[in-house]
């Protein structure tokens, strides 16, 4: 089993038009950060999972381990969260042979909405829904780490302002 994360973030330029496979409410904080590691701690679907992510080859490889937790562990680590908590309904959608995850963020960090594709490798072929807008995966200020201590809502710009100057960059 592969403990790379390759992914792709983008920008949409609309919501999907067809209904999300799944709709899945997610709430995460980051309990360390450094040298562009990261310990996190996500709630989802009444889950806790224990996330360590640290840099790998290539320019969108990092490495990710997962670990399911208990609720009381999981309480202990988000009262050790630095930074705001990211906030987030993540829908799912299938678009070719991928799986795209749609994140519409809420709280400090509402009005922002990203989609991510997961890869095989970094040079896998991806056929883009009519939905996706400009690719931000080499941008940090759209890292949920980030975006934990530097909310959206605090860049003084809109959304739309953002992706048409992301589009013509």
């Amino acid at each position: 089993m592969s403990h790379i994360e390759i992914e792709r973030k983008f920008l949409i330029a609309k919501l999907p038009d067809n209904p999300a496979l799944k709709k899945i409410k997610i709430r995460q904080g980051y309990v360390a950060r450094e040298g562009g590691n990261s310990v996190r701690i996500r709630e989802k679907s009444g889950l806790y999972i224990l996330s360590i992510k640290a840099p790998a080859e290539g320019e969108i490889s990092r490495h990710e381990l997962e670990y399911e937790i208990g609720k009381e562990e999981g309480e202990i680590l988000f009262s050790l969260a630095q930074g705001g908590l990211i906030e987030k309904v993540r829908e799912i959608h299938e678009y070719e042979g991928h799986i795209w995850e749609v994140d519409i963020f809420e709280g400090a960090n509402q009005g922002l909405i990203t989609a991510e594709v997961e890869l095989k490798s970094e040079d896998e072929k991806i056929i883009f829904p009519e939905w996706i807008g400009p690719e931000v995966s080499h941008l940090r200020k759209f890292y949920n780490s980030y975006l934990s201590q530097n909310p959206f809502q605090t860049w003084g710009v809109t959304y739309d302002a953002l992706r048409g100057r992301l589009s013509s960059s």
